[in-house]
């Protein structure tokens, strides 16, 4: 007794201590019980199985092919027989389980021990986000058409007693598993077809009181006592997924289903493989082990997939000398997954267990036998003679793969070590976009037999698209079909899952059991299993092959394999990081990286027949590859080696050496954010790849289009036409070519030939379609059109589902018919579309293949598969062209290029640049002026460049002025003003927009916003009649006097010319303001120059339109010469496009008496793109190529250059030496004669060409001027008059010029004479003959007649009135020389040059200071007071004199007084083509005049018309009809004495419609009469012009008082109220340009996304057979989808704003205003980030001598009110007047960055204003730029708001690129903010 007493406290005990390790977890632990399993039968036939003291009855199987099989091994771990003890436990107790663990198939593999274990039957379902109740309970289905329900697992397993295993809790949605609450707590559940199950004891109890047939009839069903149910997944929240329901969880007994121990894993894997060293299966688990400790999973690291390292030991076993590193990186790809801090982490580890290495990349495949018999596997012999027995697919083997793979030593590797892991499972491939995953994968399939299954994954794909999808028979039954994958699966294809990077993890899980076990339960029932456990489960129940696939049981092929293609992820991102820990047990992983730069070349020169010398091009790509700059790397992913093989075979079909427009045209560069585009553009003339300017276009003559025998031309590039079939789809447009859109369609010939699908990207409205649609025109090619848009899925994009007589019939899309009847496909706005569908269109564009969703197949023509209901071969002609918006700001659309560019041929479709737009635009309105069309392509130009720097949202497009221009044609009498309101009225409700459209438009003359029309012309003043006031003879041949008539005497040498020298040109483009927007004037519009504060202007000229060559051009060059520095300004005022020569090298430096006065002298043709440069002071001559920048220095000894003497300090004022004077002739000749003189000298110099012509005189001269084409006139020193004419044979001869009765002081003359009509107007009789226009002090004109050419000459004049002396006298300065008017001692000569003719309006111009104008001219206090002079205009003809004020000068140098040594006047002028004229002032202000009267009237017309002056009058309705009656008797009409309307008839006056009689709207009256019958409704063209003025002054005094009681609220006074004012005026539109951009980014994250499964909404295209049966859920719906939970919280943006408050910035803030400057610029940001708190988040900070952290403002504490803002300002103002000196800038923008970094946020920004006084503190630019980048997390930038000379610029450029800007105009920093985000935009896309 003692002894059974002892046995029972013993097994007591033992029984405690179960209790203890199980509560413990202390599973397998030493001094633990060893289980093992015991399997027991009775006599009376019952058997168990026992594990432990734990046992279980086991019964046979109804249906074994339920049984799990081969799960279970004999001789299983110890923790493996204690968690399958635990579920045994649990199933005794008749509770649900619950088996948590982390990822991987232990959990599943686990549960199938146990079936296997107990023989029970076993329901399965993988849960994801798509499962719905149907799927788990009851789904609907017709059959013979009868819907009825079919039962689901759930139900099934609880009526036949079977285990329910639902895997993937964690990724159903919230309201699916509740469903089956009830049933796990009592066993009930109701049914949809009515039925209730009902627990089996309940059942029982029923079953005592009622017959079964009663309980049936009651639809009462019993639940099976052995129904349970395990449930696997993961915990939540340290995986993703949704969290345990809390009822769900209360229903489940949980276990944690850990791995094995470190002792068991190894144990297993020695037993197993035995060519493994054990030290190497100890190093590789410990580093598992140590991965997956807690101290790992803090510093981030993913769970290490341990489950599959029996994957890399079977490799080692088979190849030990197998790099295991490599191995390790295959299992754990940390260095793609990973960030810095992760992978360092992982390669401690690594190094602490000895396995860090480098990989080994010397492998290579060297035979492949084929398999000997059926099952048996191929064998592999790599080149290290290792042996690999591998699966191979059904096809014949090709060792050396596809002829078109071209293999390199790192491809053989990669394909070798794809073979090892293809041995032992599945595999996926990560590498970037273009990087040949597609290539090397057909290439593996081609080597061992495999058909490959290409199947593209997106974003939005369902569980049920990935396995089975439900479709309809042609009676109407419901069925489903099997997808691709299981195709694949069942006929032992290689299945390729592409984008694996895309689809959503949810639904991928699916698939677990598939790539684990090789083992799958469908949504219809069917089961597919292993081959091996299918022919166990066929000996166990005797059953054939048919017989099992008629009950849905199908093997797997043993050949099957997956391998999946994905783009590397994004470090960080809690989006694109899709390699997570569930990811890592599915598959082995390899990283392929680009080929290098000679493997690239290798296989593009392999693979291109005739490739050119492409060098330059591939060190350029790798170059930007190896770029530690994003978004350079951004950039480089558009070159992938996919898009240089297109390169390549474009450049051998259609030679070129420009790879700048090849590499511009391939990133898109057109488009790239400034900051990206500006370091390509540096990069690329690194790499010397610059544009090459012979192919930058062709000529107007070359660039035609012509279709001629059959062939279509475009350019050079010609193809032959299509002959279509069907030619209703060939469109059919209207389509007015230009030079631009020519181009691009040459260049999508040259694609096309090469049969490349085309990309055409561009913002709205630039004609993509057009061009298009004109593109197919002409090469005769039909079109199938489709549109994308937000909702398009991708079963929209390929079939359009409908429902026919309760059948689903899916119709073609325009995508398949394109395919099938070989048309071009135009899918247009692609990037309206997620990139997530569009991508689908990859495998079509690549391989030719796509899978449709009826199940059909497109393959392409060349595959050799028969065409069949299940195969559409593509048709060869097929092509598909595709049109999207730009990528990035402002339209934010989907990234269509970044996505899918580098498959397409890119083109970037710009707005026709201006004369392409003006060209275009004179076709759709010929009858449109031109002037006016200008007007509209200058001022949409800008708007547009306005819109790319993000200042304004919407892009205008030439759509737009397109429309506009059709309104003016078809009502020209409508003005301009009321049409452009056509388009900009969208923007009437936007102040700040609206501000900036008016103030763009009237910058280009176009008065939108004008209320009214100002006409504010010069006064016109009568001229007296010309008088005659003596003659003049000129001597003859025949007189005999000495100085009669005499042949000069001359020396002639030759013109010595050195260089060229290359200067470069700075160019760059001037903002032209038009002066005619809301006044009309004689000013039509100006420019100013870029100058520096002491430039001195000195000369202008003109090369006139009519004396340039043709081809170069139809407009004027404007030239401005300066001195101090010595350069030239050249300027074309139809593009506003100027250059800039700087000559500072080329003449002495500025100094002391030294003042170089520079004259200009433009030549013609054949030589009008040269100008001659005259130095006076120097005597330097100069000839100018101002297109190409190249300088002669021409010399002569007849023209000796003067040395200079430099004097610092003169003594008295220095008097210039007697000086060479430039005569330039303004008329073009043969000889392009340019005279030169001193005055008191008797030589003049005539160069003409290559000669030089030293001319001796009898006289001293005074001056001399040109009166003719050769003809000149000398003014002796005594005031004598003489005539010089070259002959034909290069004689100058000399004449006396008689003076009779007069005495002419000659300051200038007419080179061209009055025609008869104008002479005989202004002499006020019939006049013919010679003559010209003079101009003396005494007269305002004088008119020669008879003169040069007749011997006697008449004077006539009108004599100027004289000025009164109201003027200062000049004064002399010692050191500045004259300030002021000049003296009087003013010679003529430096007079002249104030004064021009303008021939064909026969006008004198003369620029005169205020002092001279007559005080009658203005009225008391009307004279303009800011004028900086006036021209006076004398017309001569017409005999009126005006003058016209020029604007004052915006700034003056300190050195004008220079100025005065040329003219008496601080403006200079020069005579423009068609009488214009063009003046310049002292402050490099352009202007252009119109002072013809004629001109002006015309002028005057047009902008009347343009003003629109039709919108006030009243308007009334109109009713034309036919009438019967005849206009045969016009009469008055009767009056009808009650004043009634009359309509029709011919019996009363003032009636409308009639005939005959007086009255409105009729016929045949004898004249209108109104009869005040009709309502006439004026409508103002401003609404709010009609505002009475009292209702005005209400409203502005409730504004004033509102404001006040503000100001109270926020306890701020009125005197703060203006100085903040004063701070945000300044501001206020850039505020606005930066909300603009801040609200796209906005918007772009609050796209709403469709919602599915719900129970309304729209219908689901997906599910309509869903629908047919009877199913609630079947809509979907647009809403704000909530995060999947486990993903990283959203986060906002960080910014901090470092600001330089040192004492610098006060110190130097008269300076340059740099103080002001910042708190503007702070006061901005402060501003437009106001109601965006949740996107960013900012502080400010600041830095001086005494702080280097000095914080400003808070993050918790930002301003809400202008008081608070303002507060701020005064800080920073205060603390920078009293700071201590010193600088703190390298401390503070380090301090900034490394705090910051620590800060959880989406993006780190740390924007550093500051001023550029580096060199002050000895601060260095490399040490800053080192601190800028120092860490990869922020975002550093330095803006430079201050600088004195040129610091800032130079600073710049010792900075890495785009991270510091010179900001010194505040409007300019929205657009720099706008760079900095949009960059990093780009660098994380």
């Amino acid at each position: 007794m003692f002894q059974v007493a002892r046995m029972s406290v013993e097994r007591s005990i033992r029984r405690l201590q179960v209790l203890s390790g199980t509560l413990k977890g202390n599973y397998g632990r030493p001094g633990c019980e060893f289980l093992s399993i015991r399997n027991c039968s009775s006599s009376s036939g019952k058997s168990s199985v026992s594990i432990g003291e734990v046992s279980i009855n086991v019964k046979d199987a109804i249906n074994p092919e339920l049984v799990p099989s081969k799960y279970l091994d004999k001789d299983s771990p110890q923790s493996i027989l204690r968690h399958l003890q635990w579920i045994m436990q649990k199933d005794s107790l008749g509770q649900d389980i619950f088996l948590i663990g982390s990822p991987g198939p232990l959990r599943r593999q686990v549960a199938m021990m146990y079936l296997q274990l107990t023989n029970r039957e076993g329901e399965y379902i993988a849960l994801s986000r798509d499962t719905t109740e149907s799927d788990i309970k009851q789904r609907r289905e017709i059959h013979s058409g009868n819907a009825f329900y079919l039962d689901q697992c759930a139900v099934r397993a609880a009526t036949h007693g079977r285990i329910l295993l639902l895997e993937g809790i964690e990724k159903a949605e919230r309201n699916v598993l509740p469903i089956l609450n009830n049933l796990l707590e009592n066993r009930e559940m109701q049914l949809d077809d009515g039925r209730f199950l009902v627990a089996a004891e309940r059942y029982d109890k029923l079953l005592e009181d009622h017959s079964k047939e009663e309980l049936d009839q009651l639809k009462l069903v019993r639940v099976n006592e052995r129904f349970r149910v395990i449930a696997l997944g993961h915990p939540v929240p340290k995986y993703k997924g949704n969290p345990l329901d809390p009822p769900l969880r209360s229903r489940f007994q949980a276990r944690d289903i850990h791995s094995p121990t470190f002792k068991e894993m190894m144990q297993s894997l020695q037993d197993e493989l035995h060519n493994i060293p054990t030290n190497q299966l100890s190093q590789v688990l410990s580093f598992a082990t140590a991965v997956l400790t807690k101290e790992s999973n803090t510093l981030g690291l993913p769970d290490f997939p341990i489950s599959n390292i029996s994957s890399i030991a079977k490799i080692l076993n088979t190849a030990p000398d197998t790099n295991i590193y490599n191995l390790i990186q295959r299992l754990y790809p940390y260095d793609v997954m990973l960030g810095k801090e992760g992978q360092t982490a992982v390669k401690q580890l690594l190094t602490k267990f000895e396995l860090l290495g480098k990989n080994d990349l010397s492998k290579k495949t060297e035979e492949i036998s084929p398999p000997v018999a059926s099952n048996d596997q191929a064998s592999v012999i790599l080149n290290d003679k290792t042996k690999l027995s591998v699966t191979v697919g059904t096809k014949p083997l090709n060792r050396t793969g596809k002829e078109s793979f071209v293999p390199t030593p790192y491809l053989d590797n990669m394909l070798a070590e794809m073979i090892q892991s293809h041995m032992v499972g599945d595999f996926c491939i990560v590498g970037p976009r273009g990087s040949g995953k597609s290539a090397i994968v057909e290439q593996f399939a081609e080597m061992l037999g495999y058909h490959v299954e290409p199947i593209m994954l997106y974003q939005d794909m369902t569980s049920r698209d990935l396995l089975q999808q439900r479709h309809t028979l042609p009676n109407g039954d419901t069925t489903w079909r099997m997808s691709p994958l299981l195709t694949a699966a069942i006929e032992g294809n290689l299945a390729v899952l592409d984008g694996v990077h895309r689809i959503n993890q949810g639904s991928f899980g699916v698939l677990h059991r598939l790539i684990h076990d090789r083992e799958l339960q469908l949504f219809d029932g069917t089961r597919l299993l292993r081959q091996d456990r299918f022919l166990e489960i066929k000996e166990k129940t005797g059953e054939t092959t048919e017989e099992l696939s008629a009950k849905g049981i199908h093997p797997i092929h043993p050949s099957f394999r997956i391998i999946a293609l994905a783009e590397p992820p994004v470090t960080g991102s809690g989006t694109q990081q899709w390699i997570t820990p569930e990811m890592l047990t599915m598959f082995l992983f390899h990283n392929q990286r680009r080929l290098s730069k000679q493997e690239e070349m290798q296989v593009i020169q392999s693979v291109v027949k005739d490739c050119p010398d492409l060098t330059k091009l591939f060190a350029f790509v790798h170059q930007l590859r190896s770029s530690t700059d994003p978004a350079m790397n951004s950039v480089a992913s558009s070159l992938s080696t996919r898009q240089l093989l297109r390169i390549a075979k474009r450049l051998a079909a259609f030679p070129s050496k420009d790879f700048h427009n090849v590499v511009q045209k391939a990133c898109l560069a057109r488009f790239l954010p400034r900051l990206p585009k500006v370091s390509l553009d540096q990069a690329l003339e690194a790499a010397d790849i610059r544009k090459d300017q012979q192919n930058l276009d062709y000529s107007d003559k070359d660039m035609t289009c012509e279709v001629k025998e059959g062939r279509l031309r475009i350019g050079r590039t010609s193809i032959p036409l299509y002959n279509p079939e069907n030619r209703t789809k060939v469109p059919d447009i209207l389509f007015y070519e230009n030079h631009q859109h020519l181009m691009v369609m040459e260049d999508m010939m040259k694609d096309f030939l090469l049969g490349e699908h085309l990309l055409l990207v561009g913002n709205q409205g630039v004609g993509k379609n057009k061009i298009v649609d004109r593109f197919l025109q002409l090469l005769n090619r039909p079109r199938e059109y489709i549109q994308l848009h937000r909702d398009t899925t991708v079963q929209t994009l390929t079939l359009q589902p409908t429902v026919k007589d309760g059948i689903i019939i899916f119709e073609d899309s325009p995508l398949v018919r394109a395919v099938k009847e070989g048309h071009v496909l135009v899918v247009d706005e692609a990037d309206k579309a997620l990139t997530h569908v569009t991508c689908i269109l990859k495998t079509l564009v690549e391989s030719g293949e796509m899978h449709l969703g009826d199940g059909r197949r497109i393959v392409p023509h060349n595959s050799g598969l028969k065409p069949s209901a299940e195969l559409i071969l593509s048709h060869p002609d097929f092509r598909m062209i595709v049109l999207a918006n730009r990528p990035g700001f402002p339209f934010l659309g989907n990234d269509f290029f970044g996505a899918l560019g580098d498959i397409f041929s890119c083109h970037a479709i710009n707005n026709p640049d201006m004369e392409s737009e003006m060209e275009m635009l004179k076709q759709y309105g010929p009858d449109v002026p031109e002037g006016t069309l200008r007007k509209l392509v200058q001022a949409f130009g800008e708007l547009r460049d306005l819109a790319d720097q993000g200042l304004i949202a919407y892009p205008y497009s030439t759509r737009e002025i397109v429309n506009m221009v059709k309104h003016l044609q078809m009502y020209p009498d409508e003005g301009l003003t009321a049409v452009v309101r056509n388009v900009f009225d969208f923007d009437s409700y936007n102040n700040e927009l609206k501000e900036t459209i008016v103030k763009t438009m009237q910058k280009h003359g176009i008065p939108f916003g004008a209320t009214e029309a100002v006409v504010n012309l010069a006064r016109l003043m009568p001229l007296p009649k010309f008088e005659l006031k003596g003659q003049l003879q000129i001597s003859s041949q025949g007189d005999r006097k000495h100085t009669a008539l005499m042949t000069l005497p001359m020396e002639t040498t030759n013109v010595s010319m050195r260089g060229p020298i290359e200067i470069a040109i700075q160019k760059f483009k001037l903002e032209k303001e038009e002066s005619r927007s809301t006044t009309f004037s004689e000013q039509e519009a100006f420019w100013s120059l870029p100058m520096n504060e002491t430039t001195v202007i000195s000369d202008i000229a003109v090369t006139k339109a009519e004396n340039r060559s043709q081809g170069k051009g139809s407009s004027d060059i404007i030239h401005i010469a300066t001195a101090n520095p010595v350069g030239l300004f050249t300027l074309n005022p139809r593009t506003s496009e100027a250059g800039f020569i700087d000559m500072y090298d080329l003449f002495p430096g500025v100094a002391g008496s030294y003042r170089p006065r520079v004259k200009l002298a433009p030549l013609a043709e054949p030589l009008d793109d040269n100008l001659l440069v005259h130095e006076e002071v120097a005597n330097v001559l100069l000839s100018i190529n101002y297109e190409r920048g190249e300088v002669v220095r021409i010399s002569s000894s007849s023209l000796p250059e003067t040395q200079i003497e430099k004097r610092m300090f003169p003594s008295k004022p220095v008097q210039n030496p007697n000086q060479f004077k430039m005569l330039p002739s303004t008329l073009p000749n043969s000889k392009g004669t340019v005279i030169f003189f001193k005055q008191g000298g008797d030589e003049i110099v005539a160069f003409t060409g290559p000669h030089t012509h030293c001319i001796s005189l009898p006289v001293n001269i005074e001056d001399v001027l040109q009166v003719g084409d050769n003809k000149w006139t000398v003014t002796a020193t005594d005031n004598k008059k003489y005539l010089i004419h070259l002959n034909a044979d290069n004689d100058f001869i000399f004449s006396h010029i008689d003076e009779q009765n007069i005495d002419l002081k000659l300051l200038a003359s007419a080179p061209l004479p009055l025609s008869d009509v104008q002479l005989s107007k202004s002499l006020d009789k019939p006049t013919t003959g010679p003559n010209r226009v003079v101009v003396t002090p005494t007269s305002y004109a004088t008119i020669l007649s008879g003169f040069p050419d007749s011997s006697s000459i008449e004077v006539f004049s009108v004599p100027r009135t004289p000025l009164a002396n109201n003027s200062l006298s000049g004064k002399i300065d010692p050191m500045l020389g004259l300030l002021g008017k000049p003296s009087s001692s003013a010679s003529a000569s430096q007079s002249k040059g104030a004064i021009l003719h303008l021939p064909n309006s026969g006008q004198i111009v003369r620029s005169i200071p205020p002092w001279k104008v007559p005080e009658n001219v203005y009225e008391k206090d009307q004279k303009p007071r800011d004028a900086s002079g006036f021209l006076e205009i004398t017309d001569v003809v017409n005999r009126t004199l005006r003058y016209i004020p020029v604007p004052g000068a915006t700034r003056t140098s300190p050195y004008t007084s220079w100025l005065y040594d040329i003219s008496d006047s601080s403006v200079l002028m020069a005579p423009a083509s068609n009488d214009g004229l063009v003046t310049v002032d002292t402050g490099g202000c352009i202007r252009m005049w119109e002072t013809a009267l004629v001109n002006i009237e015309r002028s005057l017309e047009e902008w009347r018309r343009m003003i629109g002056h039709g919108d006030d009058k009243p308007l009334q309705v109109t009713y034309d009809k036919e009438s019967d009656r005849k206009a045969d008797n016009p009469k008055h009409g009767k009056t009808d004495p009650t004043g009634a309307a009359h309509h029709g008839g011919n019996t009363w006056a003032g009636g409308t419609g009639g005939s005959n009689t007086a009255g409105l709207g009729g016929f045949g009256g004898p004249y209108r009469l109104d009869g005040g019958h009709n309502k006439v409704y004026q409508v103002p063209q401003w609404q709010k012009d009609q505002v009475p003025e009292e209702v005005k002054k209400a409203a502005r005094e409730m504004a004033q008082k509102a404001f006040k009681e503000r100001l109270k609220e926020i306890n701020m006074s009125e005197y703060d109220a203006e100085t903040y004012e004063k701070f945000s005026g300044s501001v206020r539109s850039q505020v606005q340009s930066l909300r603009v951009v801040l609200d796209s980014l906005q918007a772009k994250g609050k796209e709403r996304q469709w919602l599915k499964n719900q129970s309304y909404g729209d219908l689901d295209d997906g599910k309509l057979i869903e629908g047919l049966t009877g199913e609630k859920a079947i809509y979907k719906r647009r809403g704000e989808k909530e995060p999947e939970l486990g993903t990283p919280q959203e986060k906002p943006k960080r910014i901090r704003l470092v600001v330089d408050v040192s004492g610098s910035m006060y110190r130097f803030n008269g300076y340059d205003g740099r103080l002001e400057r910042e708190m503007e610029a702070t006061l901005m940001m402060m501003e437009a980030f106001q109601n965006y708190e949740e996107k960013f988040k900012y502080d400010i900070i600041g830095h001086s001598g005494e702080d280097h952290k000095l914080e400003i403002c808070k993050i918790d504490k930002i301003p809400a009110n202008n008081k608070e803002r303002l507060v701020i300002l005064k800080t920073m103002h205060a603390h920078s007047q009293f700071c201590l000196s010193g600088d703190n800038t390298l401390t503070a923008t380090k301090h900034a960055i490394d705090s910051l970094a620590e800060e959880e946020a989406d993006e780190h920004f740390v924007i550093l204003l500051s001023d550029a006084n580096f060199d002050r503190y000895g601060i260095s630019p490399r040490r800053f730029g080192q601190i800028l980048r120092s860490n990869d997390k922020v975002n550093a930038y330095a803006i430079f708001i201050g600088s004195l000379e040129d610091q800032a610029s130079q600073l710049i450029k010792e900075l890495p690129m785009g991270h510091a800007f010179a900001c010194m105009d505040t409007k300019t920093l929205p657009q720099i903010l706008q760079q900095i985000f949009t960059s990093t935009m780009l660098s994380s896309s």
